[in-house]
């Protein structure tokens, strides 16, 4: 994928997700069965960096089972950050910063520290191009602790019947097909308007392979969520 191409489909979902920020929001106010399982694992001692936190339910639920820890949660949508400040759980160790995934370095605004725990939940398949996923997945191995855990998930949409329905033609937004890669689709959204994202279609093995090329191994995969309890895939990651 061309790198004005990988722009102008950031630019989308930056337009997406600032337009529809309450109404995607209202959306997750509950937490995926698969994150549920996850966050249910993770030590009430230790630090989290939650990458595309949006509205904050992830520290919320952490916090209800008596974390202690430090949360740093990332996003680019100022409406999903100000919605998750808002529900900042009391007395907790907790900051929020704005973050492009897809920026080049994150030194200039994150800490100069290492996490116990990365958190990547329905947020990679938002990244377009294998240049930028490569990139941020190194961000995440520079940051993870050498004994540390990267918990990712990633959409399966086409598994729903419903939701292959909102697959929009490339021509849509003036893009032809041979101009993306393979894997990626352009989807539609209805609620308090009409709106546009993009996805890609991870397989499993894809998500596999990128994480091995970055310093990192899968070391337990999983699917849930969803009707059919597989509209996503997990994967938990350590470093090589």
């Amino acid at each position: 994928m061309e790198p004005n191409i990988a722009r102008e489909l950031i630019n989308l979902n930056h337009q997406f997700y600032q337009s529809f920020a309450k109404d995607f929001s209202e959306t997750r106010e509950r937490l995926q069965m698969g994150v549920i399982k996850v966050l249910n694992r993770i030590p009430v001692n230790c630090s989290v960096l939650d990458l595309g936190c949006g509205n904050g339910n992830v520290i919320t639920h952490l916090a209800k089972n008596g974390f202690q820890g430090t949360y740093l949660g990332v996003d680019f949508s100022l409406g999903l950050l100000n919605q998750a400040e808002d529900s900042e759980p009391a007395d907790s160790q907790v900051s929020y910063k704005e973050l492009d995934l897809t920026s080049l370095r994150w030194e200039p605004i994150l800490p100069s520290t290492r996490f116990d725990v990365i958190c990547c939940f329905a947020t990679l398949h938002h990244i377009p191009s294998q240049k930028l996923r490569t990139r941020l997945c190194r961000n995440i191995r520079q940051y993870l602790m050498d004994d540390g855990r990267g918990y990712i998930s990633v959409w399966q949409f086409s598994k729903s019947e419903r939701l292959k329905k909102k697959i929009l033609p490339w021509k849509t937004i003036g893009l032809q097909d041979d101009q993306v890669d393979p894997g990626d689709f352009l989807l539609d959204w209805r609620r308090g308007g009409s709106g546009m994202r993009y996805v890609h279609l991870y397989r499993p093995e894809e998500l596999q392979d990128l994480a091995k090329s970055t310093g990192l191994k899968v070391i337990e995969s999983f699917d849930s969520d969803g009707e059919g309890g597989n509209l996503g895939h997990y994967q938990v990651w350590e470093a090589l």
